[in-house]
Parts: C-alpha cells; structure tokens; sequence
C-alpha cells in the first residue's frame, strides 16, 4: 500500500520513491506526494519519472497513476515525483476554506445536509439540501469565516483511524471533523475569502467560495 506523504508533510514538492506495480500505462508507487481526487478535492497534476500524470485515483487504500503509453517504467525502478505546487496550495486553502464554511453552516442549520462537494483551484463550492434561501446568513457566515481564518488558529491533522486511513482535522475548542484531504497549517494561510449563493433547484443551495488573492 502505497505511502501518503501528502499528510504526513503536505508542502512537500518534490520526491523520491520506487515503482511498485506496473499495469500497462497503470503505475503504483511505494510513497507518494500526488495527491488523488478526494472528498471533492481535485487530483494534483505534475510528474512521475519525468512523464506527465494523465489522472490519478484511488481503489481502496491504494493510489493508480496513468502515465502515457510510452513511460517505459517497471518495477522496483527509482523515480522522482514532483507536483505543480502553485497549483497544489490553491487547492489547500480553498479545500480548508469549503471545510470551515461547511462547518460554519452545519453548527448554525443542525439538520442541513451536504450532497456536494468541489474543489477546483480557482473556486471551492459545497452543495447542500435545505428548503429555503441561505442568502440571508451568508453575509454574517462570511464574517465569522474570515474572523476565524484572521486568528491563524493551529490546523491539527490526524488518524482517527489509522489501519483504514481514516484521518481528520481539528481546531481546539472549534471543531473536530473527519477528512482525508491536504491541509494548511494554520487558518492566516487561506487569507480573506468570499461566498456566493446558487440556487441550483428545488430545495438545494450552493455555496461558492473564492480566495481573494
């Protein structure tokens, strides 16, 4: 099973490992930094071995990487791995910007439902199950939002469960919540952020959210 140093240390660039299965144009790593589509969270892009990514998923615990049809790998061979890290801290902070809005709307709405969930590097959006308009609270969540990012309170990242890699994150005396994405360190990181509301059909809401860079 393949090694995530994405949770282990997230700001990680670059790295090396070895080839572990090779299936056609399907590869496995023995650790990895690229991050694989998640919980909404976009699949990183970059390299392995010097050949571009094609998409990266998972299947079960395990992390499959499809590499063009030349890439030539085999097993036990040596291979740098290395992401687009502009592109792998936007997702970061919108992915723990959704998380606390996320939060923010289930402690304020106790029986809203979330249904959705994306996170791109330009915008983050979360869909939920609720009857009436959210508009009339996003400007107050927003603020309660941006308070909490100001206050560069710690992010801390976990396993809840470690044999299922069932991880969380947790900000003391706020919340403790299961995810298995990339995380910041510390909420300053995210900066401002605003939100948009969608309503995208009968009974669903659709909150947008933007970094303001």
């Amino acid at each position: 099973m393949t090694q995530k140093v994405f949770w282990s240390d997230p700001y990680s660039t670059s790295h090396e490992t070895t080839v572990i299965s090779v299936v056609g144009n399907d590869i496995t790593l023995d650790s990895t930094i690229f991050f694989a589509l998640s919980g909404g969270q976009e699949s990183d892009q970059g390299t392995i071995g010097g050949f571009p990514v094609l998409s990266a998923r998972k299947d079960g615990l395990e992390i499959i990487y499809t590499l063009p049809q030349d890439h030539g790998l085999s097993v036990g061979r040596e291979v740098g791995v290395k992401i687009d890290w502009a592109r792998r801290y936007l997702l970061m902070r919108l992915h723990f910007a959704a998380e606390l809005v996320l939060e923010l709307f289930c402690k304020e709405l106790d029986e809203i439902d979330k249904v959705g969930a994306h996170i791109a590097q330009d915008k983050a959006r979360i869909d939920f199950v609720w009857p009436q308009s959210i508009a009339p609270l996003m400007p107050r969540l927003t603020e309660d939002a941006n308070r909490i990012i100001s206050s560069n309170f710690e992010i801390r990242t976990g396993f809840d469960d470690a044999v299922n890699e069932r991880r969380f994150w947790e900000i003391e005396g706020f919340a403790h919540v299961p995810c298995g994405g990339t995380h910041v360190r510390r909420t300053c990181e995210i900066g401002p952020i605003r939100m948009k509301r969608n309503n995208i059909g009968k009974g669903k809401e659709r909150v947008e959210i933007f970094l303001n860079k």
